[in-house]
């Protein structure tokens, strides 16, 4: 390993994403000494229209995290209070409404480049934390009592080593530990678009025959967020288009739910997996979180909410104990998560292949469950509320 001087910290955090981010301030506010180690500082990316296409969509209960480590206030996130999902071969819709379950919002749309910068502020003015930025670990070794974590030409060790580094994460690899990959045979094609109607305060979702087309509210009333899952072939012949064609497509498929498009930001694509890894805590003294974890389709936009639920678990687990990395401290909370992220990728998985059958009695009975969910309160209260991460399923696998 890199010879240099140690440095010794309760946990390091590696990976200054918004998951990474909310772990390490937890920490640090709850005392601990933390490290956040990160190749770049995170930069706000804006547009054309004004917006970040990384548009993340949050939850109450990520919410409620956010705003206990005192981040939520100097945000300016978009709240969105309705959801409509509907599809290109049938003739039910659900929709979901606050209302239903007695809240001013379904959840709130927020760009990823504010979020990340306004965690690494209070991180770097915090006492307990210390930002490490330039370059991503090149060895781990977990040892009996702690970590050592090689970054640059400096050797740290730390009680517990938190992996928040992303879909392709470094620490996973270094470490061996293996994660069951499945590719769902789709792309994702993102952009931000401006529209002649304006959202609504309503999230969009329309399922077309090769994978779901999202518009999500924007800043103002006529920007939104597209999140189109589709084939690589179709995507790659959307890419070719030209402004004014995209945009007549765009409006045709979605059928206008938001009015015609009338402009519209980059258009960017990648690959769309679902990944869960084998272990959640593959040494007693190490945890995966966030998409180091797992990674989900973006049908649901439940990634990030999982993470944020992964934080929230981690910052009670880890409260009152000595030890941080203690043997068998960390064992029923990744057990939980994993069995989460296993639900909701076989959850989403089944959904994305229950949306591409193409025969009729299979078309008649998608539509007819649709109607009977949406007209039937107590279970369509029940999807939202767990949606929300404030029902049972996610406060007993947290």
């Amino acid at each position: 390993m890199a010879e240099g001087f140690r440095e010794d910290f309760e946990v390091a955090v590696v990976g200054g994403g918004p998951v990474g981010a909310a772990a390490a301030l937890g920490l640090a506010e709850a005392g601990r000494r933390v490290a956040l180690v990160e190749r770049r500082q995170p930069q706000i990316e804006v547009g054309p229209l004004g917006m970040d296409l990384r548009t993340l969509a949050l939850s109450p209960a990520s919410q409620a995290l956010l705003a206990g480590l005192g981040l939520w206030d100097g945000l300016k996130p978009t709240p969105y209070r309705a959801m409509r999902v509907w599809e290109e071969r049938g003739t039910a819709a659900i929709r979901f409404q606050a209302s239903d379950v007695g809240r001013a919002e379904l959840g709130w749309m927020q760009e990823y480049g504010p979020l990340a910068q306004a965690a690494w502020q209070r991180l770097a003015e915090h006492s307990h934390a210390e930002l490490i930025v330039g370059q991503a670990p090149s060895a781990v070794e977990p040892q009996r009592d702690a970590v050592a974590i090689d970054v640059g030409g400096r050797r740290m060790r730390a009680r517990l080593l938190v992996a928040a580094d992303g879909a392709q994460s470094r620490v996973r690899e270094r470490l061996g530990v293996k994660a069951q990959v499945q590719d769902t045979g789709q792309v994702a094609l993102v952009s931000v678009v401006r529209t002649t109607a304006g959202h609504g305060s309503t999230a969009w979702q329309r399922f077309l025959h090769d994978g779901p087309l999202a518009l999500l509210p924007g800043h103002d009333e006529s920007t939104a967020a597209l999140v189109w899952s589709q084939s690589p072939t179709a995507a790659a012949r959307r890419l070719d288009l030209d402004d004014g064609a995209f945009s007549a497509e765009l409006t045709r498929q979605s059928e206008a739910c938001m009015g015609e498009v009338c402009a519209l930001d980059r258009r960017l694509t990648f690959p769309l997996v679902q990944s869960v890894a084998a272990s959640f805590n593959p040494h007693p003294r190490v945890l995966l979180i966030g998409d180091a974890a797992r990674v989900l389709h973006l049908m649901a936009g439940l990634g990030l909410n999982l993470g944020f639920e992964d934080v929230s678990g981690l910052l009670r687990t880890a409260q009152g104990a000595l030890d941080p990395g203690a043997p068998g401290l960390w064992r029923t909370f990744a057990r939980r998560r994993k069995a989460r992220a296993q639900a909701m990728v076989r959850m989403l998985a089944t959904l994305q292949g229950f949306y591409a059958f193409k025969q009729p009695a299979i078309q008649w009975l998608r539509n007819t469950g649709v109607r009977l969910v949406n007209d039937f309160a107590p279970l369509k209260r029940q999807i939202i509320i767990e949606a929300m991460g404030l029902g049972p399923l996610a406060g007993r696998l947290s």
